[in-house]
């Protein structure tokens, strides 16, 4: 049964449902309930490579990201959690187009609307923390997680391509 309902995609659209809910649940919270800072504190008490990103500094959004800037603790959080929006929409974005790539008769159709859903429901959760307590709504998370779910199109692409020597 489980070997059906993955050829035909269904659970990989449930493995989608349950990304999407996580997504929700998560940007329910507060940055405060979210925060690892205090975990960061203990499993990387010496600071280790902090002499190698001390001249790293960026904009991201309206924040300056350095460790001068934020903290040694805050700037590692920083990469973890981008990390977090680009894994979790790359996740979304393959289970939707192993859902969708039974269901229609192209894998380009397939990639096409995978992304353009993962994309639009980063921009649905984006709203969704404007109105969650002390969240801050970024375009820039949004383009990060778009960038996700068209790196996992591509990946997915490429191996059923080299699968099948023909992708589009």
């Amino acid at each position: 049964m489980v070997k059906k309902a993955r050829k035909n995609g269904n659970l990989y659209f449930v493995l989608a449902l349950i990304i999407m809910a996580g997504l929700f649940y998560s940007s329910s919270q507060t940055y405060e309930t979210q925060s690892q800072i205090g975990l960061l504190e203990r499993v990387l008490e010496n600071e280790p490579f902090k002499e190698n990103f001390n001249d790293v500094s960026f904009q991201y959004a309206d924040d300056v990201v350095s460790i001068e800037e934020k903290g040694y603790f805050s700037f590692v959080e920083f990469f973890i959690r981008k990390l977090a929006h680009f894994g979790t929409y790359f996740l979304l974005s393959t289970s939707f187009f192993l859902s969708l790539l039974p269901k229609l008769k192209g894998a380009g159709f397939a990639a096409f609307f995978s992304w353009l859903s993962a994309a639009g429901y980063a921009g649905m959760d984006e709203f969704h923390q404007m109105l969650t307590q002390d969240r801050t709504p970024l375009f820039q998370d949004v383009m990060l997680d778009s960038l996700g779910a068209l790196t996992a199109v591509l990946l997915c692409c490429l191996v059923l391509g080299l699968k099948k020597k023909r992708v589009l």
